[in-house]
């Protein structure tokens, strides 16, 4: 198990230092680069960061490749941990937002998912469990609304009222076009171990890979840089079992903990500031709840992939 040390986040926390300390787990100094890479980053600095993962000890071995990445302001760095797959792969993506965002810088934490479309391996990429505002009028948010049309990206919201779009989209396995607006297939609504079987089911491809972001989780379950989702730990844990069940995983990364605002830059600053509700939300004992739920991710881990 990788734990990448951008911001402090991971090394404070009870079960990663534990994991550590025993060699169950190993760390990656990666300080000098958080700020930089933080929101979004500049091409040189995301090579720098692959250039770096690529100096870890090489993962060998049937089990899946693990990295708990820090705040949810990395999630941009996902399509690293892609690059060197050599078989077609599905991208199982848990998360609060869609991180499909077309305006935005290339690396960017809210626009990666555009990146992991394009890599050749990735043959569809399921995104479980927004609950947003980045779906209500998508497009004006510059949401690649066009990317469900095709059937690579596929979308189920945990729970979001139907969003206003313009111009053709047509129906898909999370969504129906009604006039001018989709209706999703909202989880929450669903018995959720018979979605997940038919979703396995659909799947293209034999290997997944699962990206977590636990801003996908409701408040009694994590503290985020980011707003909370509906999901419960009990459905993530749920899921896990069961994609490991029928599945290849070929590894794992999850980020989505709660870490003090630290930016490279003036404008980072400014656009943390306009899109993230306050840091001071959170009290010590709120963060309390994301070492709670990374025990539990960590021990499920080490009781699929012994």
């Amino acid at each position: 198990m990788n734990i990448l040390d951008l911001d402090h986040s991971l090394t404070a926390q009870e079960p990663i230092i534990r994991r550590l300390n025993s060699g169950q787990a190993r760390r990656l100094d990666l300080l000098d680069l958080g700020p930089k890479l933080r929101l979004w980053s500049t091409e040189r600095t995301y090579r720098h960061f692959t250039e770096r993962l690529r100096q870890r000890p090489r993962h060998s071995g049937p089990q899946p490749e693990i990295f708990f990445v820090g705040s949810g302001d990395y999630h941009h760095l996902t399509p690293a941990f892609l690059g060197d797959l050599q078989e077609p792969v599905s991208l199982i993506h848990f998360d609060n937002h869609p991180d499909w965002v077309r305006l935005a810088p290339r690396r960017h934490c809210g626009s990666w998912v555009n990146r992991a479309l394009k890599l050749p391996h990735i043959q569809r990429i399921v995104t479980l469990g927004p609950c947003s505002e980045d779906l209500h009028n998508p497009q004006l948010r510059g949401g690649n609304v066009a990317a469900l049309k095709h059937g690579k990206l596929q979308l189920f919201p945990w729970q979001h009222a139907p969003s206003k779009i313009w111009g053709r989209v047509g129906d898909g396995a999370g969504h129906q076009q009604q006039e001018n607006h989709l209706h999703w297939r909202n989880l929450a609504e669903l018995d959720w171990q018979a979605f997940l079987e038919q979703m396995i089911d659909s799947l293209p491809t034999e290997a997944i890979w699962i990206t977590i972001d636990k801003d996908v989780l409701a408040s009694e379950d994590a503290a985020t840089n980011w707003d909370q989702g509906g999901m419960r730990l009990t459905h993530l844990l749920q899921a896990l079992r069961t994609l490991a069940a029928r599945k290849r995983i070929l590894g794992i990364d999850v980020c989505g903990e709660f870490a003090q605002p630290a930016f490279s830059n003036a404008f980072k600053r400014w656009e943390a500031k306009s899109d993230q509700p306050p840091a001071e939300r959170w009290s010590q004992d709120d963060l309390l709840r994301n070492s709670v739920t990374n025990e539990a991710l960590i021990s499920l881990f080490e009781e699929l992939f012994p």
